[in-house]
């Protein structure tokens, strides 16, 4: 019996993605690194140079935006300025003394790129500059961005701060998660704390469906720039390196990523499967349904596979909303996305007859003693 609901069913599927279009030609780009990766999945469409460690000015200032409203979520707290938020660089020209809520830094440090603003958002959100700047690779080491290192919040040159492409498109994809963050880079302009403040991506009024990010320039790091773009629901995220001309790279990027790799849906959540046998009970088979949406892009050329794996039939009783199996899909080798399979509804067990043993026990429960089982026997016999 065991061995029996041991058994599963696995079949493989192929599901063609359309097919006869042309490969869209992958663009040249000027930057000593790049990478268009899509902003859901977290898949590569493309990559130059992605896991070299380097620079990268301003665009860090993502990351302290990230730290700052992850462990302050009080954005009206208010941050007084210190003689030592003084900076060098973009500044968003604070006043020692001034009070400013954290929220009105932190536009002043995503839009006007301001250093002394990162600094006031270190100090007033950890106490130190210092102590934030542990939470900063703490969180960055969370996120897995196994190759990079942060040595302040603002991303002025310094031999141990660095970071890569890969590493700064795995922040983009957590910023973009936060709601807060999201509509800040995003924003064109805004008027804060008696500053008018506009943001320097250009991409914001060049690109149809850029959401921003951050840019950043020094002279050691070059022009860096993070940015992201939606169509269709689907968004990427870009990011380049050492780019002299990167309004123009992330454009070209972003037609190359829509145009080449479509956003698939695979799965939807909740929708019926299906149906399965059970074993001893009155329902004869229990509904199966997905547990989640799987959606993935893939280019005219690619073909998925769907990995099944499901018992062949399930006893009573069965509890809804219980992992019944797993969805399982596959372009080539590499597994591109998954799902459970849940019970949708409950099934009761049969009581039925009483089996043989339940009989016996009953009977001796009762007390009626060696007569009236050597009577059962009799019966039964």
């Amino acid at each position: 019996m065991k061995r029996l609901l041991l058994l599963l069913l696995v079949l493989t599927i192929s599901c063609p993605v359309c097919s006869g279009a042309e490969a869209e030609p992958v663009p040249a780009v000027s930057a000593e690194a790049a990478i268009l990766m899509d902003g859901e999945s977290g898949r590569i469409l493309f990559e130059k140079e992605a896991h070299t460690q380097r620079l990268i000015a301003s665009t860090t200032k993502l990351l302290t935006a990230l730290v700052a409203v992850e462990s302050t979520p009080d954005l009206e707290k208010v941050i007084e300025v210190k003689p030592e938020y003084q900076a060098e660089g973009s500044s968003m020209y604070l006043k020692v003394g001034e009070q400013l809520t954290l929220k009105e830094l932190l536009y002043g440090l995503l839009l006007a790129s301001g250093n002394d603003a990162a600094l006031a958002i270190a100090g007033g959100c950890a106490g130190t500059v210092e102590t934030f700047v542990d939470w900063m690779n703490e969180w960055a080491a969370d996120l897995g961005m196994e190759n990079s290192h942060f040595a302040n919040p603002n991303g002025l040159d310094d031999e141990e701060h660095y970071s890569t492409a890969y590493d700064m498109a795995l922040l983009a994809q957590a910023v973009l998660k936060n709601e807060t963050l999201r509509e800040m880079v995003a924003t064109r302009s805004i008027v804060v704390a008696g500053r008018s403040l506009t943001n320097h991506n250009k991409l914001l009024w060049q690109y149809e469906g850029c959401m921003g990010m951050k840019t950043g320039y020094t002279e050691a790091a070059g022009r860096t720039l993070v940015s992201c773009a939606v169509r269709n629901g689907q968004t990427l995220i870009c990011v380049t390196l050492k780019d002299r001309d990167d309004w123009k790279d992330h454009a070209a990027l972003f037609d190359y990523g829509f145009r080449s790799f479509s956003l698939h849906p695979l799965a939807r959540g909740g929708k019926s499967f299906r149906f399965l046998p059970v074993r001893e009970s009155l329902l004869p088979q229990v509904e199966v349904v997905t547990a989640d949406d799987v959606r993935y892009p893939l280019a005219a050329t690619e073909r998925v596979q769907a990995k099944i794996t499901l018992p062949k039939e399930v006893k009573a009783p069965v509890q809804k909303g219980t992992i019944a199996g797993k969805l399982t899909f596959r372009v080539g080798e590499e597994v591109v996305g998954e799902t459970y399979l849940l019970y949708a509804s409950d099934i009761p067990a049969d009581p039925g007859r009483p089996t043989l043993f339940q009989q016996v026990k009953e009977l001796l429960r009762g007390g009626e003693g060696r007569t009236s089982l050597a009577a059962f026997w009799l019966r039964t016999g």
